[in-house]
Parts: structure tokens; sequence; C-alpha cells
């Protein structure tokens, strides 16, 4: 009875082990899955401050790409879902790739992934990112509206959930998320301070659990699309801190997950 108890146990810890490893972020490359492109801030900040209610690197630029935290994130998940790459046949054109983007963004995030023969292809481009740098501003006005994320029903916990309690149970969707392989898209806001309003895509840990229980987690960060940026989880302090950049002073924020199911 103990040979059989710990047979299936071994069985159900590989099983275990292959379902962590069979959703859409395993394998995940950061710098091939991701938009090559920045979501820009609609004022000016230093070393996380508002300087001016008018970005000068960016105002006198047609077609400012602002306020699009939320489509960016979504859509890094959606093409890791849906689309795939064909490098070796021949591109399409504007028409028919204005098409295909709307095709992959169209599809509720939180569904399961397509199988490979029903994706929607995307042919003479190896990854994301290399397609979004050719054909940028196509892509921007194809995969969504930046004010629509406004109305998210989801947003509205910000104004309501602020125990730490909910912040625990986050931590731990968090954990299960990304042991089953997916992708964890988080809202991040400390109200009523504001700070930060942000969206950013959670993809993986970065290294192991710190020895007093901090977790560490790497992200996309649509603001910052040159390297991945860094979330941790405080067990001590039940809160999350995220990395200091130009428009954020850093450390603590409330997160709240997005796109994981409908109407969140």
């Amino acid at each position: 009875m103990v040979a059989c108890f710990i047979a299936v146990a071994s069985i159900g810890f590989v099983m275990n082990c292959f379902a962590a490893k069979a959703g859409p972020a395993t394998g995940f490359d950061y710098y091939r899955d991701t938009l090559a492109f920045a979501n820009t801030t609609v004022f000016a900040y230093e070393q996380g401050k508002i300087v001016s209610h008018h970005n000068f690197f960016e105002r006198k630029k047609p077609d400012r790409y602002t306020r699009r935290c939320f489509v960016m994130t979504r859509t890094v998940e959606q093409f890791c879902k849906f689309a795939r790459f064909d490098p070796n046949a021949p591109q399409l054109d504007e028409s028919e790739l204005h098409k295909r983007f709307r095709s992959v963004t169209r599809k509720s995030p939180w569904h399961d992934p397509l199988p490979p023969a029903k994706r929607i292809v995307f042919p003479g481009y190896r990854n994301l990112r290399e397609m979004s740098q050719a054909h940028t501003r196509l892509m921007q006005r194809n995969i969504g509206l930046g004010w629509v994320a406004y109305l998210r029903p989801g947003n509205f916990r910000m104004f309501y959930l602020h125990n730490r309690t909910y912040q625990e149970k986050t931590h731990e969707e968090l954990e299960q998320t990304l042991a089953r392989g997916e992708f964890f898209i988080a809202y991040l806001s400390d109200y009523p301070i504001l700070h930060i309003n942000h969206s950013v895509l959670v993809y993986a840990h970065d290294g192991y659990r710190s020895a007093d229980g901090t977790d560490h987690y790497l992200v996309y960060d649509p603001n910052h699309p040159d390297a991945p940026r860094h979330l941790e989880w405080l067990p001590a302090k039940r809160e999350f801190n995220y990395q200091k950049d130009q428009e954020f002073v850093g450390g603590f924020t409330r997160v709240f997950q997005v796109y994981g199911k409908w109407m969140q």
C-alpha cells in the first residue's frame, strides 16, 4: 500500500510539473515576445514626481501613444495565446495586417491558448518584437483604445479593497498563476496617493524566494520596453513593492489582477 501511494504521488508530482510548464508563459522571451514600442506618459516626471503637466519630449510628436499600458499588456498575452509567426513566408500588405491584428486583440485574453493549427498567422516575421518594430504605427492604431481601459469594472477595486488580507490573497493567486505557466496582468495602484496608476504583465519569478520570504518577479512594463522590470512581495509587511523609475518613486503599490476572467 505504501509503495502504491508513493507511486501515485510520484505520478501526480510529475503531472503537476508538466501542467505547470504547459501554460502560454512557458518559454516566454522578453526580447522576442513583447512590443518594441513604448507607452508614453502624458505628464513629465523626475524621480517619480510630476514636474510638468506637459511631456515636453512627446507633446510635439504626431500621434502620441499614451494611456495604453492596459492595452499593451493585454496585447502581449493575446499574441502569446492566439498568434504564431512564419518568418519564411511572404509578408502581408498593411490591409491584411490590420485585419489580423484586430483578429488577435479582439479575443478575450482569459481564454485558453489556441492550438498551433488554429492560431492567426503573421508571415514574414520571426516574433512580435520584430513585427511591432517594423509596423509600430499600424499596430498602435489597431490593438485598442486607451480611454476604454479607464471604464473597466475591475479598476474600481482600487477604491475599496485596501486591506492587506486582500493583497495576501492576490499574492497567492499570483503564485498559483505562475505555477500554471500562465501570465498575471497586474493593475498597480496606491490610491488615494496616486503615485502610480499603471498596468504590467508578470511572467516569471526572478530567482528564488529570499530567506525572509520575499518573492521577486519579472515583469513586462509597457513604459520600459528595453528590459524587464521588477515587482516584489514583502511578507512581513503583506504588501507589494515596485521598482523605482522616472515616473514612480518606487516602493509600495497595491496589486489587482486584471484580464484573468470576465469582468475582472
